[in-house]
């Protein structure tokens, strides 16, 4: 088991990319915790994936309201009592062009996607520094290496982690902590079942594979990123994407 004894925490966790991942992490032998907005589906993933494993906790947090955030940290220390690994997952979208596009629709994907991130591991730091270990895995896209139509605010977030993620690996490293990310290219989850046919089919042919990525790629990822075989890989931005930015 490549993460036994292992405590992941996992931000938006009860759907997709995030669900997917526990389930993976709770068979390597890790414990699990997984957060999410979305109370139901939390209660109702972290239900499924106890057939799994019993070390699966679910807490409901918003990850840019603080306040949530720090009641999340201290939920899972008093469950598990260390946080290994944190993946900062949760991530929202309102595409919109930018002549349409509402201060609202900017400010909420920002508020989740890019301060979230800063938020929720600004909370797991002072754990790792005591342990003199960590490993933290943000969640970019190949939006934020080459940007797209429609989705300035996603866009912007995304290649604001991969700042995040470059800045932090260098003043974490020297403290045991890893730092890296995923940019996943176009994955089937319900994010993209927003996105029209037409535009999934385009994506489909731009791509050398010629098919669109499944969740069990990107958590493959964030598994061999978590684990020891990982373990002088820092800084680095992992494209999963079929090799669809060459």
């Amino acid at each position: 088991m490549k993460l036994k004894n292992k405590v992941a925490l996992i931000t938006g966790g009860a759907n997709g990319i995030g669900k997917v991942t526990a389930s993976l992490f709770l068979k390597e032998g890790a414990k699990v915790v997984i957060t999410d907005v979305n109370e139901e589906a939390g209660v109702k993933a972290a239900t499924e994936l106890s057939e799994i494993s019993e070390d699966i906790l679910f807490f409901q947090a918003n990850v840019s309201e603080s306040e949530q955030v720090k009641k999340m940290i201290e939920s899972t220390l008093q469950r598990f009592g260390k946080i290994d690994i944190l993946i900062n997952n949760a991530g929202i979208t309102i595409d919109g062009l930018l002549v349409k596009m509402e201060d609202s629709s900017w400010e909420k994907v920002l508020d989740v996607n890019l301060t979230g991130v800063y938020k929720c591991t600004k909370s797991v730091l002072p754990i790792m520094l005591e342990q003199g270990s960590g490993v933290i895995l943000n969640a970019s896209s190949v939006v934020g290496l080459y940007g797209n139509v429609g989705q300035t605010n996603y866009a912007a977030t995304k290649a604001g982690v991969i700042g995040l993620t470059k800045s932090w690996a260098k003043e974490l490293g020297p403290k045991g902590i890893r730092v890296n990310a995923v940019a996943p290219g176009f994955i089937v989850t319900d994010m993209t079942a927003k996105v029209p046919e037409k535009i999934l089919k385009m994506m489909e042919e731009k791509t050398p594979l010629r098919k669109l990525g499944k969740p069990e790629d990107i958590a493959n990822a964030y598994l061999f990123l978590a684990s020891e075989e990982a373990n002088y890989v820092n800084g680095t931005i992992l494209s999963v994407d079929g090799g669809l930015v060459v």
